[in-house]
């Protein structure tokens, strides 16, 4: 199986981004996905700048994957959605089905985890338009990805989204932006002050979802590193890691220790504890509700 490092789904500053990719270029990492995914008023980094920074880490080795926004809503989210998909460098990820009718019969592509691909039927007609590679929806469990591998076309692999906090939904309204009474237009681009997310909590003051600028995640950190045993037994070609602000490149190494066999599960597991911005969980694998930890 390899390794890859997912888009970043939060709003750092440039610096800290452009010092990011160049420490994940030293790393084991085998592909590296890039580009904003969430929010088009993001502006710290332009078209111009991911190209470089995919330049550079394809001269350190990694394969780069450049990623689409997951909710189109307007004509400048077209157009810069069309500049993505025109590279002519890197393959793309395409996380709207309006990227997907751009790039059929066009070029292969990555099919994200946005586009839901529930049934064998769907994976059909996504590879048929010319998908080499897909992500599991976050919410699927294992027996179900066995039924899907059953049947997965040939020359199709598939991708795991195995750590990180859970993109569960997107909205047209800013969150993050209404968390302090601002307008989306005027939103003073307000979630770069929380680089993992702004988190919220219950009226018994437990920790429940994140904010992520029009991006609602989960607040528990979804964490399959106990069961990538079960995943080779699938046939499972790539695990995702997302991005967080702090020890990513320790949670990459982690996890090579464990697919390398030079770490017991249980005990890169317990290593993380300090490592990941809230506690773990693994319960859709499981067939479970999200938040629900199960000892593997």
């Amino acid at each position: 199986m390899k390794l890859a490092l997912g888009p970043l789904l939060y709003y750092w500053p440039r610096d800290q981004v452009l010092s990011f990719y160049e420490s994940i270029a030293k790393t084991p990492v085998d592909i590296v996905y890039l580009g904003e995914t969430v929010c088009a008023r993001r502006h710290e980094l332009r078209m111009e700048d991911w190209l470089d920074i995919a330049a550079r880490l394809a001269g350190a080795g990694k394969e780069v994957v450049l990623s689409t926004q997951a909710l189109i809503e307007s004509d400048s989210h077209l157009n810069v959605m069309r500049r993505v998909i025109d590279n002519s460098l890197y393959p793309v990820e395409a996380n709207d089905m309006g990227a997907v009718r751009c790039l059929s019969n066009r070029q292969p592509f990555i099919a994200g985890p946005h586009l839901n691909l529930y049934n064998p039927s769907a994976l059909q007609l996504i590879a048929g338009l010319g998908a080499t590679r897909w992500v599991i929806p976050l919410e699927m469990a294992s027996e179900d990805l066995e039924q899907m591998q059953k049947s997965r076309p040939e020359g199709v692999q598939t991708e795991v989204f195995a750590y990180g906090r859970m993109p569960l939904a997107f909205s047209a309204r800013c969150f993050t932006a209404r968390h302090r009474n601002l307008p989306k237009d005027d939103c003073r681009f307000s979630c770069i002050e929380h680089p993992d997310g702004l988190e919220l909590q219950t009226r018994e003051k437990q920790p429940f979802l994140v904010l992520n600028g029009i991006q609602t995640q989960s607040s528990s950190v979804y964490n399959l590193i106990g069961e990538l045993a079960d995943m080779r037994k699938l046939a499972v070609d790539v695990v995702r890691i997302s991005p967080q602000a702090q020890h990513t490149e320790s949670i990459i190494d982690l996890f090579d220790g464990v697919l390398k066999q030079r770490v017991l599960p249980g005990d890169a597991l317990n290593g993380m504890k300090d490592l990941m911005p809230g506690a773990s969980c693994n319960g859709y694998w499981y067939g479970r509700p999200g938040m629900d930890h199960v000892a593997a």
